[in-house]
């Protein structure tokens, strides 16, 4: 009870600040909002800072209670350790599924500003297809035989 009045007013504060923020925002004319620099700086600055520092406090807190639960969950561990290794797999095998060769025009002929050093680029690029398409196979099965249990269910 008495962490979740904390956590009440941790966001009152929160949304308080923001809530300021973004009122000094307009208190300011359009106009010279949009030419002045320094008043840019002055008003629209600390709002973007404040946002950052709220997204990485969020993303931080994220992993730190996801990693808790996880090293307190040895079973839950096992399970994300050997998908995080069937993720890694996959992307290996389409690492080397994808091409590298040059990046040609529409004649055939290699992109002679940068096409001999965008095959780095393809790598990568080919692999991201392949791994997405695996993974939507992966992901279609896995629904299909959701459904076809549900229907059997029924």
């Amino acid at each position: 009870m008495k962490s979740n009045k904390i956590l009440n007013i941790l966001i009152a504060v929160i949304a308080i600040i923001g809530a300021i923020l973004f009122i000094r925002i307009f208190m300011e004319d359009a106009d010279a909002l949009q030419t002045d620099g320094a008043l840019q700086n002055k008003v629209i600055s600390p709002i973007i800072y404040f946002s950052t520092f709220l997204f990485y406090a969020a993303v931080i807190i994220a992993v730190v209670l996801s990693m808790l639960s996880l090293f307190s969950n040895p079973e839950s561990l096992k399970k994300t350790l050997l998908g995080v290794g069937v993720l890694g797999v996959v992307l290996a095998v389409s690492y080397f599924m994808a091409d590298d060769n040059a990046v040609l025009d529409t004649a055939g002929k290699i992109i002679p500003n940068g096409g001999e050093a965008g095959t780095a680029t393809n790598k990568w690029v080919g692999t991201g297809i392949y791994y997405s398409i695996a993974l939507l196979l992966v992901a279609g099965a896995f629904f299909v035989i959701d459904l076809g249990k549900g229907l059997i269910k029924s």
